[in-house]
């Protein structure tokens, strides 16, 4: 009997979700023992053309991690969409557009003029910018386009199920293929994680004060950090309250505060949002002025509440981005 096949491909992220695999040691040997890996170009060498010549839907599951960015990626998207009975979002930048998703901050044109006129390392006085589309001497040469928004997986194509982290942890990407090869899934569109906060899990637990009372923000260089104690308990912003488990509060375990990468529970729309919410009713301080100056410990307000989860937010993007002349997909 052939065995079920499955793909691993890689978007626009670091790379950790690839190594995440790797990540499962002697577990990966189970994994080659059960499946039929027909699809991972960052580890073996496999051809587009023989994926897009297989029947569709004859891959079992497809791992699609990173988020999308360029037409290329969309298009990769789409096809292994085609090909898979299962397309499951594998890490924060697939589930939630990640680190990359912050660039939707800024005008695709922003960057781009950043990247190849403005930046301290950069000579360019002929401020010249790679071409889409190249001939020469009877040959065509096309690059992928870079859209104008960084989306999540889920904003591109249907997804099926959901592996949050950055990078999601052996333990969680083992027990998704038992249950993948086992027939055991649940609910079409579910998070493979707990649904309850990392808070749940976290050894300092027992140290969060149920008045907070902030008179400051610190950042974690900042101040010396008590590893038993509460991280919110010492004026360090940490997203656990506001983040998902399933990490076994790795983060906090090696005395840093949360970031967010496992993204919000079921219960909460916007992660950021919550968050901000809980530590502002929380501030000591009444009047505005002494507000804003609790506030001024925080100086990168999208960065800290929003690290992972700006493309799947209620603001998705900067709301004042001047109009891109001629290029109307997202």
């Amino acid at each position: 009997m052939p065995k079920p096949k499955i793909a691993i491909y890689w978007c626009a992220s670091c790379g950790g979700c690839e190594e995440a695999f790797v990540d499962l040691a002697e577990g990966i040997l189970g994994v080659l023992e059960a499946v039929d890996i027909v699809f991972w170009p960052v580890a073996m060498d496999f051809k587009k053309s023989d994926v897009c010549a297989m029947p569709d839907k004859s891959i079992v599951a497809t791992f699609l991690n990173g988020a999308i960015r360029t037409s290329e990626q969309e298009e990769m998207a789409r096809m292994l969409r085609r090909k898979s009975q299962f397309l499951i979002a594998y890490g924060a930048c697939a589930c939630s557009g990640g680190i990359p998703g912050l660039a939707n901050q800024f005008s695709r044109e922003q960057l781009l003029r950043y990247v190849y006129e403005e930046a301290p390392t950069v000579t360019n006085d002929a401020k010249t910018r790679p071409l889409a589309r190249f001939g020469d001497n009877g040959h065509t040469l096309e690059l992928a386009r870079m859209r104008n928004l960084v989306r999540s997986l889920d904003q591109v194509v249907e997804v099926d199920y959901y592996i949050p982290g950055c990078p999601p942890t052996p333990k969680l990407t083992q027990a998704a293929i038992g249950a993948l090869l086992a027939g055991k899934l649940p609910e079409k569109g579910s998070v493979l994680a707990p649904d309850t906060a990392l808070c749940s899990e976290c050894p300092r637990r027992s140290t969060k004060p149920t008045d907070l009372s902030f008179t400051a923000f610190r950042r974690p260089h900042e101040i010396l950090l008590d590893p038993a104690k509460c991280l919110l308990a010492q004026g360090v912003v940490c997203m656990g309250p506001a983040t998902r488990a399933g990490c076994e509060a790795a983060c906090p375990s090696g005395n840093m505060p949360c970031t967010g990468c496992f993204g919000p529970t079921s219960r909460v729309r916007d992660q950021g949002a919550k968050m901000l919410s809980s530590l502002c009713s929380n501030i000591a301080a009444r009047d505005e002025a002494a507000i804003n100056e609790v506030l001024d410990g925080i100086p990168d307000p999208v960065g800290t509440f929003y690290r992972y989860s700006l493309p799947k937010s209620l603001i998705r993007r900067k709301a004042d981005l001047p109009a891109e002349v001629g290029t109307p997909e997202p």
